[in-house]
């Protein structure tokens, strides 16, 4: 009878933990994906006349850039200097003051690459904050490829948008700081490296006591497909995301949860087009996999606006990434959503 009643109590105690676990689980989940508002759905609209204008503009950087220029990184270092300086050019020809954060790196290491240190650069354009401008919102985008690609989508889509919302709002009077970037050195071998555009600007930023309130890294967000089974995802997100590649993604660490739900908010306000949210643990794959992460280090809410690059793009780091394969139609939407959420970041208009 005592045995039998431990077996008993035991098997209840097990089954009280399971359903708890379980409970905790759903729970944590919900805590990372559940996300405010309703993404649109449907059919996309026809394009609005500021999204048809911010359209040519978009081709016309993504022409240049994984066009013209074709890939730009150490390898193809006379490319990555023509890449600075179109960025350059774009910022001034909107009336900033573009400015290099230059410093020195040693390609000797890295297989194909020169076998001396060449001068490379973080491009900035700053807006200064009307009321409160010693707070300071991060927009970046990292203009390098990998080797051998010219990387449209991976991430010239990026750097596009960054001069898009760059012009589209230079002339709103905004509370906080608007810093533009334009990060080098993204792609390996200098991803995760103190050699990465952003990791360097992050500490140097930390070191000055700079106040970055939000960073956004604008990264991949050029290719689409409505096609069933075309998005794939890590564990376990696959049971709870849609399976087709047709909306754009908002993602963050946990410690960036508030800053990932406010976006989305926003962006679910203003834009008419799909969009997923989440804020992960950091760990999981994919989830820090861009710029943002430099930032996370150092205690700022940052996230990553994505199409979610290999988890969808059959071209990722292939020298078939072109700008013929860009959906201009859906950044040109997503831009007018990424406006709203700057603005609300900035302490602007709510999204």
């Amino acid at each position: 009878m005592a045995r039998a009643e431990t077996y008993r109590r035991l098997g209840s105690w097990s089954l009280a933990t399971l359903l708890f676990l379980g409970l905790g689980g759903a729970g944590f989940l919900v805590f990372m994906m559940v996300m405010p508002l309703a993404s649109h759905s449907g059919p996309p609209p026809v394009l609005d006349p500021a999204e048809v204008e911010s359209l040519g503009h978009l081709k016309r950087h993504l022409g240049k850039l994984a066009g013209e220029i074709g890939p730009r990184n150490i390898f193809n270092a006379g490319s990555l200097e023509r890449a600075a300086a179109y960025l350059e050019q774009g910022f001034g020809g909107l009336g900033y003051e573009p400015r290099r954060q230059a410093y020195r790196v040693n390609g000797a290491w890295a297989k194909g690459a020169p076998g001396r240190e060449i001068t490379v650069a973080n491009i900035i354009a700053e807006k200064k904050g009307a009321s409160n401008p010693g707070e300071i919102v991060i927009i970046g985008a990292h203009y390098d490829s990998v080797r051998f690609s010219p990387g449209a989508d991976d991430n010239v889509s990026g750097v596009a948008a960054l001069l898009e919302l760059a012009r589209i709002l230079a002339g709103d009077p905004l509370p906080r700081t608007l810093r533009f970037i334009a990060f080098v050195n993204e792609e390996a071998p200098f991803f995760t490296t103190g050699q990465m555009g952003s990791q360097l600007h992050a500490a140097r930023a930390a070191e000055a006591g700079e106040m970055i309130t939000a960073m956004f890294s604008i990264e991949t967000i050029g290719y689409f497909s409505s096609r069933a089974g075309s998005q794939r995802y890590p564990a376990p997100f696959s049971y709870f995301y849609p399976d087709r590649g047709d909306f754009i993604g908002f993602v963050g660490n946990l410690a960036s949860r508030r800053l990932v739900r406010a976006s989305v908010a926003a962006f679910r306000r203003r834009a008419r087009f799909p969009s997923e949210g989440v804020a992960a643990p950091g760990f999981i794959p994919g989830v820090g996999w861009s710029d943002h992460a430099s930032f996370w280090k150092y205690g700022i809410p940052a996230l990553m606006v994505t199409d979610t690059a290999p988890f969808r793009n059959p071209h990722y780091h292939r020298p078939s990434d072109t700008p013929e394969r860009i959906d201009y139609a859906s950044i040109a939407r997503i831009v007018t959503g990424l406006a709203a959420v700057i603005r609300q970041a900035a302490g602007g208009e709510q999204g």
